[in-house]
C-alpha cells in the first residue's frame, strides 16, 4: 500500500510543473523581470493610436493639369528647384515633433448650504371651547388636558463641501516620427515611438495625431500644439517603475473593503 503525499508537496510539485510549462512555451523564464525592447514594427499591435482613423473628410478635388509654363515654375509645389524642400511629404517620410509642455493649473470652489423648518399645532378646540371644555365633560378636570402646543415639530439641516486641484506638469522632449497615412484633404498621420533603456529601467515615448503640411517648418519640425487628436504618453516599467505599482493586494482589499 503507497502513502499518498502530503497535500503541501503535492501543491509543490503542481505549481513547478505549471512554472515550467509556462516558460516552455515562452522560452524565457518566468523570473526574469528586466523589460525587452522591442522590435522596430509599426503595427496595429505596436502603435494602436494609428490603427483606426476616422475623421471628417471633404470631397476629393481634381488635381489641376499645369498649362503650359506652370510645370515649370519655380514656386509649384512638387516642382524642382535650386534648394529642394526637406520637409515630409509622403508617406515613410520623416519629420521631428518638438513636445514642450508647460501646464498649470489651479481650481478651487467652496458650497455651503442650510436649510430650517418648523411647525406647531395648538391645542384643538371644539365649537370655541378650548380648555374649557372639561366643564362639559363628566369626570375630566383641566389637569387632564396638556399644555403647550399638541405638536412642535422643527428641523435644521446644513451642508458645506469645498474642494481645490493643483496641477503643474512640464515635459520638455523630441521625438522623430513616421508619417502613416496621407488623408483625402492633404493632412497627414505621424506616429513616432521611442525606447530608452537604461540598467533595468525602460522609458517608452509614444506620439501620434494629425498634422497639416503647413505647419512644418523648414527644418523639418512641428510643435506638438500643431497636433491634431494628438496622443502623447510618456511612461515606463522596470524595477523603478514597479515600486511604485500598488500590489495586487492593495486591489483585492479595494474590492472587499470599497469604504
Amino acid at each position: 500500500m503507497t502513502t499518498p503525499l502530503p497535500s503541501s508537496i503535492l501543491r509543490l510539485t503542481l505549481s513547478s510543473l505549471a512554472i515550467a510549462a509556462v516558460a516552455g512555451c515562452s522560452g524565457e523564464s518566468p523570473f526574469n523581470r528586466d523589460p525587452k525592447i522591442s522590435g522596430v514594427e509599426m503595427t496595429t499591435e505596436t502603435m494602436p493610436e494609428v490603427a483606426r482613423v476616422q475623421v471628417p473628410m471633404p470631397p476629393p478635388e481634381v488635381a489641376r493639369i499645369p498649362d503650359r509654363a506652370e510645370a515649370a515654375s519655380l514656386w509649384e509645389r512638387g516642382s524642382g528647384g535650386f534648394f529642394a524642400d526637406q520637409r515630409a511629404t509622403k508617406v515613410g517620410d520623416i519629420l521631428t515633433i518638438n513636445i514642450e509642455i508647460d501646464d498649470e493649473a489651479q481650481l478651487s470652489n467652496a458650497s455651503q448650504r442650510s436649510r430650517e423648518g418648523s411647525g406647531q399645532l395648538a391645542n384643538p378646540t371644539f365649537f370655541g371651547y378650548g380648555k374649557q371644555i372639561y366643564k362639559i365633560l363628566p369626570g375630566v378636570t383641566a389637569a387632564d388636558f396638556p399644555t403647550g402646543d399638541v405638536v412642535d415639530i422643527s428641523s435644521v439641516a446644513s451642508a458645506s463641501g469645498s474642494g481645490s486641484i493643483t496641477r503643474n506638469e512640464s515635459i520638455n522632449l523630441k521625438v522623430a516620427a513616421l508619417v502613416v497615412q496621407l488623408l483625402p484633404n492633404g493632412n497627414m498621420v505621424v506616429a513616432g515611438r521611442q525606447e530608452v533603456k537604461v540598467n533595468q529601467e525602460l522609458r517608452e515615448l509614444r506620439v501620434a495625431g494629425i498634422i497639416r503640411p503647413q505647419d512644418i517648418a523648414t527644418n523639418n519640425t512641428i510643435p506638438y500644439e500643431k497636433i491634431a487628436e494628438a496622443r502623447i504618453s510618456y511612461g515606463g516599467e522596470g524595477t523603478l517603475s514597479r515600486q511604485q505599482n500598488r500590489a495586487y493586494g492593495e486591489d483585492v482589499l479595494d474590492i472587499v473593503l470599497p469604504y
